[in-house]
């Protein structure tokens, strides 16, 4: 029993420890470099999944095991540490912290839930839609934090009006009942004393009916909580907290820089097939908005009937009275947007950089139209969008925010200097160095697999899964994604999984946008479980949710959201890259030889 005890207090250490050795006979008998490699790829990914080390620290692991190996220098190693990525990460966390530095953050949320109402289905429907908006371009996990203490304010406001009406409504019940009983006082009275001769009580009886009403009061209390009057309570506030981390999640789908798995995709796929030109800013908007949109509708849909019940009569009849919960629903948001007070100066910079920068990359090189790129059409393929991103980055650094002023020895104040949009200091508050560092060793570990060769070699042992139909790959693909992601980060899955799908559809002669792109997106679908994703977390930790909740209703939006990607790729998304022929920028696998 000591030794287990000590097995579980030392289990990361024994976890790594074991891992290293277990594997070792693999590179020491095999002796190929598609042996080693693979190696290392197997560390790294029991390490990820496990999470054992902090995920930063196994992706340095590349950078120290392959040059060991003998796979790659050390010298390019590092320099697959830091890519055009980490450039438009950095732009886009200049453009997140002035967006939550100066609350407009707050102020276009609060204006969104104003504008559908606030009937409890709308009212759901409207932190969904301006949760999403916001996730497509800061990051889930603050877009949560930040809408989660609006809703709970809300929530907590909706149920203290409820109970108002109820001691309302009772008040003026004992009102007239009152009344009534000094009407009919003398017949009441006789009544009573007949009752009292008649039916003598047995001692005690009373006393006993007393406390087993209120045992009964107090044990429906325990079951719901003290924070919920009643069942619907509950089921109200575990529908806005799921609405809320599920929003969070979906609309990261819609922009590249939505989500890092967007763009560490972005990225391998661009590493991988330079010669493609085809994936943007505009057309990964332009393909993954509408499965965005119908997600967004159907989980808001079923989370709806999941835990309240979906009347559709009631939701659309027009002329209807708003209830006091309404109304106090209502002046709760009022009361939050009126503290932000008038649009700031610095909010209106904000929002114009913000929108400049969006307008920006859609127009960079849009496919139906020729965009701005063509202005540099001397140099194809060197401006980005992280060319974008670090121009609206540095203009944060630049524009005035406010003066400084000091006071002289005479007693006057004068400005001295002027504070920009935001500081060094506060970007590198916000700024996620682990997921820099992690995505830089998933791009060591591609490299790496091409390098050695253990890409083709997959690919060669991948190649009779060709002869199954293309929809039941993807499906297939999707599902083992959508499995792995709730135990391991999402950063890390598509890190693991990118160097094996795409020899796989080069072994089968399919796309490889056809397998790579309804797998991205799949990584996202992190739905059942609170250590999931941080999103999940954070609404977990607010004490509505138990796990079995969770894991109900992520299992529907799973559902959902692969139904979705498969109609997405099967309709509109097909031929929009020209998917149903094999591409020219991918190799051709079929008239390779394999070693």
């Amino acid at each position: 029993m000591k030794l287990l005890n000590y097995a579980l207090v030392y289990r990361r250490f024994l976890i790594v420890v074991l891992s290293v050795l277990f594997l070792l006979p693999l590179p020491l008998i095999i002796r190929t470099k598609e042996a080693e490699c693979a190696y290392v790829l197997f560390v790294v990914a029991i390490l990820w999944i496990t999470e054992s080390f902090p995920l930063s620290i196994t992706a340095l692991l590349p950078g120290l095991m392959f040059p060991m190996f003998g796979i790659m220098p050390s010298a390019r190693v590092a320099s697959s540490y830091f890519k055009d990525f980490h450039l438009l990460l950095i732009g886009v966390i200049c453009l997140a912290t002035s967006i939550e530095k100066w609350n407009l953050h707050k102020r276009i949320a609060l204006r969104m839930v104003m504008m559908v109402g606030v009937n409890p289905a709308w009212l759901t429907l409207g932190f969904m839609s301006s949760t999403a908006f916001l996730s497509m371009w800061l990051s889930n996990t603050s877009t949560a934090a930040m809408v989660m203490p609006i809703v709970e304010a809300v929530a907590q406001q909706i149920i203290s009006a409820e109970a108002e009406a109820e001691a309302t409504q009772m008040t003026y019940f004992n009102e007239s009942a009152t009344h009534g009983l000094e009407v009919d006082e003398t017949i009441i009275g006789q009544e009573t004393n007949e009752r009292k001769e008649k039916t003598k009580p047995i001692p005690g009886s009373s006393n006993d009916t007393g406390k087993v009403s209120s045992k009964m009061e107090t044990e429906k209390n325990s079951v719901t909580g003290t924070k919920y009057r009643s069942k619907k309570d509950h089921m109200m506030c575990k529908l806005m907290c799921l609405s809320i981390a599920y929003s969070s999640t979906i609309g990261g789908l819609t922009t590249l820089t939505g989500t890092s798995t967007n763009l560490i995709f972005s990225e391998h796929f661009n590493t991988r097939y330079p010669e493609c030109r085809c994936l943007n800013f505009g057309s990964w908007f332009l393909f993954s908005f509408p499965i965005a949109v119908i997600l967004l509708l159907l989980s808001w849909i079923w989370l709806q009937w999941l835990f309240l019940g979906f009347n559709f009569k009631e939701m659309f009849k027009c002329g209807k009275t708003k209830t006091l919960k309404e109304k106090a629903c209502a002046e709760v948001i009022k009361q939050e947007y009126e503290k932000l007070g008038p649009i700031r100066y610095q909010e209106i910079v904000t929002l114009v950089i913000f929108i400049l920068m969006a307008l920006l990359w859609f127009s960079r090189d849009p496919g139906f139209i020729t965009g701005w790129s063509v202005l540099f059409s001397k140099y194809p393929g060197y401006v980005t969008d992280s060319t974008v991103a670090l121009v609206a980055g540095l203009l944060f650094f630049l524009i005035p925010a406010k003066e400084l002023t000091k006071t002289t020895s005479t007693g006057k104040t004068v400005a001295f200097d002027y504070s920009p949009l935001i500081t060094w200091k506060e970007f590198q508050s916000f700024m996620p160095w682990d997921i820099a560092i992690l995505v830089g060793g998933g791009f060591a570990l591609a490299d790496g697999c091409q390098e050695s060769g253990l890409s083709s070699w997959i690919g060669s042992k991948l190649s009779p899964l060709g002869s199954l139909p293309i929809w039941l790959i993807i499906l297939i693909s999707s599902l083992m994604v959508t499995s792995l992601t709730e135990v391991a980060s999402n950063p890390a899955t598509i890190t693991i999984l990118f160097p094996i799908l795409s020899p796989l559809s080069e072994a089968i002669h399919v796309n490889p946008l056809h397998i790579l792109l309804p797998s991205t997106l799949c990584t996202s679908f992190a739905f059942l479980l609170p250590v999931a994703n941080p999103p999940n977390a954070i609404v977990f930790s607010y004490g509505h949710l138990k796990v079995i909740d969770m894991v109900k209703a992520g299992l529907g939006v799973n559902i959902l959201g692969v139904a979705v990607v498969m109609l997405g790729m099967f309709t509109w998304i097909e031929p929009m890259f020209n998917l149903h022929e094999y591409p020219s920028w991918a190799p051709d696998f079929l008239n390779q030889t394999i070693p």
